[in-house]
């Protein structure tokens, strides 16, 4: 069963006629706007809802509009929700998938990216899905913290990556962005941006059973469990989320000066100043272990 929207393929094959995933009734509210609002940074300026500019800015187009991606390329974006990041992949690749649990998430990036005539949302549990070719690029942003929600294994973080990693071409090329669960914000008073309490990743998730971060070496690991053998870091500020910069390996061991994480949704605390802190940090060679959030390119080369 399909539906389309403009030029935008919704493949409902695998829908199971209920959203799994949802930020509730505001998600009505953003498919009304990108039904009938032509400029969206213009709504913007008059919204104070966190929803509404988390899934909305085009702030969110730092984290990979700067990526040289190939231009005859396919992509697969799993977890492609309201269509935050959809429209640069479809601007800057020949073909791209979608994958979402959210009818009404995918009719929303629909909406928003009707224009393009190069886009197909399958609607589904990912592990459900089955598809018919592998891609260029498969892109897990904001998605490998939630497996557990998608991977019904023992090991649902390693089988996400593993699953991903099934679907690339012999040399593609995956893209990840997650936060960093020793991420400076944290230590300076920041709530755990999943669970809205202080200091849950830098203690261990205790009592914690539906999501995961990982460290820089935590990442790095089961990224290499998974068979991606190359694994080049980058590291956006404040995070991948709303990101104003994104610092290579190499820049970011030299004097950066971030600025300070801000609270949209929650109150948060300024222990000390994550500026100053990151600076020195960075001056010291440890920018890398503490930074908010990471973005990562990896690929199997002995493959």
């Amino acid at each position: 069963m399909e539906e389309y929207i403009e030029n935008v393929k919704l493949n409902l094959d695998f829908y199971k006629g209920t959203d799994e995933y949802s930020d509730g009734d505001i998600e009505d509210r953003i498919l009304e706007v990108v039904k009938t609002e032509d400029d969206l940074e213009e709504f913007l300026t008059h919204e104070n809802e966190w929803a509404m500019l988390y899934h909305l800015s085009k702030v969110r187009h730092n984290l990979l509009e700067w990526y040289p991606f190939r231009s005859d390329a396919s992509l697969l974006e799993i977890g492609s929700g309201c269509g935050a990041v959809t429209g640069i992949f479809c601007e800057k690749c020949a073909k791209v998938t979608g994958v979402d649990l959210s009818k009404r998430r995918s009719t929303i990036n629909a909406y928003r990216n009707r224009a393009y005539d190069n886009l197909e949302i399958m609607v589904g549990n990912f592990e459900d899905i089955r598809f018919d070719e592998k891609f260029d690029y498969v892109t897990l942003i904001g998605v490998l913290e939630y497996s557990i929600y998608y991977i019904n294994s023992e090991q649902p973080f390693l089988d996400m990556l593993k699953k991903a990693k099934s679907l690339l071409k012999p040399g593609g090329t995956l893209i990840v962005a997650i936060e960093n669960k020793y991420g400076i914000k944290y230590w300076a008073g920041a709530a755990e941006d999943h669970t809205g309490r202080f200091f849950d990743g830098i203690e261990g998730y205790s009592g914690v059973d539906k999501v995961r971060t990982f460290s820089r070496k935590g990442l790095e690991t089961i990224l290499e469990e998974a068979g991606f053998s190359s694994n080049e870091f980058y590291y956006p500020f404040p995070d991948y989320k709303m990101p104003e910069e994104v610092y290579a390996e190499e820049a970011i061991k030299k004097e950066i000066t971030p600025k300070v994480s801000p609270a949209y949704d929650r109150d948060r605390y300024l222990v000390f100043n994550e500026t100053k802190v990151m600076t020195n940090l960075s001056q010291e060679g440890m920018a890398t272990f503490f930074a908010n959030s990471f973005l990562v390119f990896s690929q199997d080369n002995q493959g």
